[in-house]
């Protein structure tokens, strides 16, 4: 079986192979254009911005291409030489037509386009029938993050925001949806600038089912947080920025989709806006089915405590869940310079589970003993949220302030039923219960001050209160109960309060071509865990903790222009690694008998200092954006395995333990890049190649089960370095204007830490696009996994045991999205805002200072 899983494999590989090798071969073609220029007036010599400009190929329309003009009415393209037809449109201005035949560079001058108000005495209420398919750059860079253009996957349409994540630069998602980048799972999500209750408990992988990919406009990928930024999730942040209505009057658009496994959904987003006020709407839900495959081999060095030399399991799992989410909010424009806001979101996800798991036990002599463990389970969550806000601007300068707050509440709850035999006798049963309820404020404020035309500063507050409530309960019965009895042990409740405070100052100023950026962060973290077993064993209960710490983080942020599209940066920040609640809570975890988990009350906060030296070249085809990195944290926190004794259970577990282990130290070359050879080809992609050392150990006794005044003490090594790398490439092909097919590859080389060694992993992605109902639909099609390959592998080697790990958590899905849109009215033009005078072309506006 293990050489045909090697065969299969070895194809699989092949062909991945073959599609970047077929990828990267289409670099090798281009086409000369010609670069058109000109501007656009009205008869008063005043310039028009904003207007669409659209340069229809007559003999081929794949060479057809749009453009806006700039605030100054500016235009500027590149073009295929040819015989064009032009047309001219602009909100309040007649449409206009020309014809020119372009062979070489050529600025077309002025052109003037009438006011339509003069002819009618009407203003437009809507431009019909124009379709803009600019050339948008999937990533764009700015001075301290990317941001990720999520319309430039198609991969992802009818999905939702773990499928968006797959492809998002320097972001990696495991097979069981745990997010990481540049390796490293200490991941902070915000959602608009701040948590949400979109995202649940914890940011769990559940969680990011919940949000539909209709709904998100880009994911700002922040690296090396500035000081305005919580210092913590040391691996970087994820802002989900999701999309806002630009357009008066009634707009909207509804997303259906179905799919294999099953796999359907339902959402749309509704806007209104008329004079002073904004109202919005988002909604939705989705099912989805998953077949996971998970198997585990252990070998030990002597017969474990049931006298067996290998234990084998394995399990088919089904896994259902339903995710309904919606949101709803008004704006209310005061007057010109002061708008508040409200919004409110409630999410609910449950789910169901059935995981038997087969055991395939062989003692010493090698015979086997079979055995069974049937596990169903249910959980349910439901979060809730409300939002309030007001801007303020003094002036027109930039002097503006922002305050915010925001209450959340979560609710978690689950439960299992576990039945375990040996052959055909009944063993045991067990029943498990988990109630979870998080509550927090959120409020902050943020100030802006210009200084002159080169220089700001930013300063702001933010209090953070967050109270988790716990309640854990494990019920069992063996063969000789009448009934379910409860297990003390496992049995406790847990009251986690947190409040940060944290406070910010940051100035930024621009001399010449050089650019920086200097922030100081204070954070004060305060901890109160209240901890209650049951069991009411003195040795098992653990007295109520307090913990309190205070941090400074600064930031440096520093670039160097050569030109508008070719840049320097080069930054330096400091975080740290607040252990999760979960991980606090120093209640054990029942899976069953033999893998219990255990929280540390005692875990202490890692510090990390990270460094980047970044290069951003921009061209019209082409984007490259190499970033060497370093990251060095110390007293990090890894979950050890110790193989011991329990003298509750009467066996040897497996028991799971978060510790602060020792030094993590991370270095590498993310290279980001896209390239445009021709206009129905588009190829985009990155690699990181990145080494890792990390250095530590721990220790750990148990009981002698042979003589009880016997200890028994072991010491564990951490260690772990070598090189590894992530790979991905996305290749578009743009069949005609209304036809896009995309393919996406990505892997993820083999690494080793520690005891653990993980494999190399490797999948392919592929979806295309149909524009239809002139331009207010679109039909999509997304194939996640074609070759079934996406799974994590994993041995441990140690001196009691070893062990090959499998896990699938989602096989190959299929799935097919209608989407509809319906507008009314004309588009808003953005309001002119003062330009970052640290950010390049490449920059977005940010949606606020988010802490």
């Amino acid at each position: 079986m293990k050489n045909r899983i090697e065969i299969s494999s070895i194809i699989k590989r092949r062909t991945l192979g073959l599609t970047f090798v077929l990828g990267a071969a289409s670099l090798a073609f281009a086409q000369q254009k010609a670069s058109v220029t000109g501007k656009i007036i009205d008869k008063q010599n005043n310039a028009v911005p904003y207007a669409s400009i659209t340069f229809s190929n007559k003999a081929n329309k794949l060479y057809s291409d749009a453009v806006l003009s700039d605030d100054k009415g500016i235009y500027k393209l590149d073009l295929t030489p040819g015989n064009y037809d032009i047309t001219i449109e602009a909100i309040d201005f007649k449409k206009s037509t020309l014809n020119k035949q372009i062979s070489g560079p050529l600025n077309l001058g002025n052109f003037i386009v009438e006011s339509e108000s003069s002819i009618t005495g009407t203003k437009t209420s809507d431009i019909q029938g124009v379709v803009i398919t600019a050339t948008t750059k999937p990533v764009k860079v700015e001075i301290d993050k990317k941001v990720y253009d999520v319309k430039s996957d198609l991969t992802a349409i009818g999905g939702n925001l773990q499928d968006v994540l797959q492809n998002v630069p320097s972001v990696s998602v495991d097979p069981d949806g745990t997010v990481s980048m540049r390796g490293s799972s200490n991941v902070k999500f915000l959602v608009n600038g701040k948590p949400s209750a979109l995202l649940g408990i914890d940011d769990g992988a559940n969680a990011l089912q919940a949000i539909p990919a209709d709904q998100i406009d880009r994911i700002e990928v922040i690296t090396n947080p500035s000081a305005k930024y919580d210092a913590s999730g040391t691996a970087g942040i994820l802002n989900i920025i999701l999309k806002k209505t630009t357009k008066m009057g009634f707009n909207g658009s509804i997303v259906g989709s179905v799919g294999f496994q099953p796999r359907t959904s339902l959402n749309t987003n509704l806007s209104w806006k008329k004079g002073n006020w904004t109202w919005f709407a988002t909604g939705g839900g989705g099912y989805t089915e998953n077949k996971g495959k998970n198997w585990t081999d252990t070998n030990f060095a002597t017969p474990n405590s049931d006298g067996y030399s290998r234990v084998y399991q394995i399990s088919n799992s089904k896994n259902t869940s339903k995710n309904y989410n919606g949101s709803a909010g008004i704006v209310y424009d005061i007057n010109d310079r002061t708008s508040v806001n409200a919004s409110g979101t409630i999410r609910s996800f449950n789910s169901e589970s059935d995981q038997p798991v087969e055991y395939s036990n062989y003692d010493a002599s090698g015979k086997l003993i079979p055995g069974l463990r049937s596990s169903t389970g249910n959980n349910k969550n439901t979060g809730m949220q409300g939002d309030f806000g007001l801007d303020h601007k003094f002036n027109d300068q930039g002097q503006n302030i922002s305050l915010s707050l925001s209450l959340q509440k979560n609710d978690s709850e689950g439960d299992s039923n576990i039945e375990q035999s040996l052959g055909s006798t009944f063993q045991l049963a067990d029943k498990t219960n988990q109630k979870t309820v998080n509550k927090s404020v959120v409020g902050k404020i943020d100030y802006e001050l210009p200084i002159g035309e080169n220089s700001s500063i930013n300063a702001g507050y933010k209090l953070d209160l967050n109270r988790n409530d716990y309640d854990f309960g494990v019920f069992e019965k063996k063969a000789s109960d009448p009934d379910f009895l409860p297990l003390a042990r496992y049995n406790s409740t847990t009251k986690y309060e947190e409040a940060i405070n944290a406070a910010y100052i940051q100035f930024k100023s621009k001399i010449g071509n050089f650019g920086y950026q200097l922030g100081l962060r204070d954070e004060f973290s305060n901890i109160n865990i209240n901890y209650n077993n049951l069991t009411g064993n003195p040795a098992e209960q653990i007295n109520d903790k307090k913990k309190s710490y205070n941090g400074l983080f600064p930031s440096v942020f520093l670039s160097y222009n050569f030109s508008k599209d070719n840049q320097f940066l080069l930054n330096y920040s400091r975080r740290i690694d607040r252990p999760r609640s979960f991980f606090l809570v120093p209640f054990m975890s029942y899976t069953d008998n033999q893998n219990i988990f255990k929280g540390n009350v005692d875990l202490d906060p890692a510090y990390i200092d990270s460094f980047e030296l970044g290069y951003n070249l921009s061209k019209k085809k082409f984007t490259l954006n190499p970033t060497l990195y370093f990251r060095n944290e110390n007293n990090d926190v890894k979950m050890t395995v110790a193989y011991v004794f329990d003298n509750f259970e009467q066996r040897f577990v497996f028991n799971t333990t978060p510790l602060n282990l020792g030094n993590d130290r991370r270095f590498g070359l993310d290279l980001n890049y896209s390239y445009d050879p021709f206009a129905w080809l588009k190829i985009s992609g990155e690699i990181d190649i990145y080494g890792y050392k990390t250095t530590g150990e721990y220790h750990y006794s148990y009981q002698d089960p042979n003589n009880a005044s016997n200890i028994i003490s072991k010491n564990i090594s951490y260690d772990g370095n070598g090189i590894s790398n992530r790979l991905r490439l996305a290749t578009t092909f743009k069949i005609d204007k209304t036809f896009n097919v995309q393919l996406q590859g990505q892997f993820r080389g083999r690494q080793i830490e520690g005891a653990n060694d993980q494999k190399a992993m490797y999948f392919m992605n592929l979806g295309a696009t149909k524009t239809i109902w002139k331009g207010d639909g679109t039909l999509a099609f997304n194939m996640q996994d074609v070759f079934n390959t996406r799974a994590r592998e994993v041995s441990i080697n140690t001196a009691e045991y070893t062990q090959e790990r499998y896990m699938q958590w989602q096989p190959q899905q299929v799935s097919l999205s209608l989407t509809y849109r319906f507008k009314q009215g004309e588009k808003v033009e953005a309001p002119k805002r003062k330009k970052d005078i640290n950010s390049n072309s490449q920059g977005g506006d940010d949606q606020g200072p988010p802490m």
